[in-house]
């Protein structure tokens, strides 16, 4: 199975070019690498051109994009998350690439669960142009996968976590890292994640395996933690020593309001839960690192 990646020189990509047999990779023109196959393209959007990118490859991981930032407009989104990937799609197809991967977000079914976790029945609810984009972007290569018979997989992962994680991740791990309280001592939400180790195995899996065709995966570690859980578990992982505060939740959500930080903080001490059980029962995967194994590599990575 030969292999072509965009996105390998991100966060997940690079964990999925340090572990697994990956044929070539796309990459932009002027970004520094040292990969030995590559296809250099000058931007991703509706005319990039794929010319001889396609040669000897059976499947793509797509994991390139712009990620979830305010400095982006809603035509970036479309130009690049949903106009460039169609595009990308279509010319693998033409070149009879057979399957493509594509990574999508847990922001495509919404940014909070109540009484039931997300699964790959609930109606989506994008609440954002980013998360909207992935999802017009999933819309579009399934229209694809029926006119051309291009193998279609979306995975939609939860919060990613691992070393030098972007976003939220790479806060809570400052915070751990520099202050010995933190305060989620009286916070018991629920929430999903996923290791960057679990998400690169996924991918792999999602890459090879013939029952993935035209599915779509709520990606998570298959664990539910507190926020409160979570930190520890950095904290561990790092070799720090912390104390968790008894600070009620809402005191917390009335700060972030103050701070202009409300979106950031409900994506801490919200609930997110998600059923990724499909994947074991269609793909008979589990994920191969549990939270404890996954966080030592943050301390191994400090070393």
């Amino acid at each position: 199975m030969s292999i072509l990646l965009t996105g390998g020189t991100g966060f997940v990509g690079k964990v999925l070019l340090q572990k697994y047999n990956i044929k070539k990779q796309v990459v932009r023109e002027g970004r520094k690498h040292h990969y030995s196959s590559v296809y250099k393209i000058k931007t991703l959007n509706a005319e990039t051109n794929w010319q001889g990118a396609f040669s000897d490859i059976d499947s793509i991981i797509h994991l390139a994009g712009l990620a979830h930032s305010n400095s982006f407009s809603e035509q970036d989104y479309q130009s690049v998350n949903v106009e460039g990937t169609l595009h990308f799609a279509n010319e693998a197809a033409k070149a009879g690439v057979k399957r493509f991967v594509f990574v999508s977000s847990i922001g495509v079914n919404g940014t909070s669960t109540y009484r039931t976790p997300f699964s790959v029945e609930s109606s989506p609810q994008p609440h954002n142009a980013y998360a909207q984009s992935k999802y017009d972007a999933e819309l579009g290569l399934k229209h694809i996968a029926n006119e051309t018979g291009l193998e279609v997989v979306i995975v939609r992962p939860t919060l990613v976590y691992g070393p030098n994680a972007p976003g939220n991740f790479g806060v809570l791990s400052r915070l751990v890292n520099n202050f010995p309280l933190l305060p989620f001592g009286l916070t018991d939400n629920r929430r999903d994640f996923i290791a960057v180790q679990n998400l690169a195995d996924l991918l792999v899996t999602c890459a090879k395996h013939q029952s993935a065709v035209g599915k779509t995966f709520l990606a998570s570690d298959g664990k539910t933690v507190s926020i409160k859980e979570f930190t520890n578990a950095i904290a561990e992982g790092l070799g720090k020593t912390t104390m968790q505060f008894p600070i009620p939740t809402n005191m917390i959500r009335f700060a972030a309001c103050l701070l202009n930080k409300k979106l950031m903080v409900e994506q801490l001490v919200g609930n997110l839960q998600v059923d990724s059980s499909n994947t074991k029962k269609i793909l008979g995967w589990s994920p191969p690192y549990t939270m404890k194994q996954a966080m030592t590599s943050l301390s191994e990575n400090n070393k």
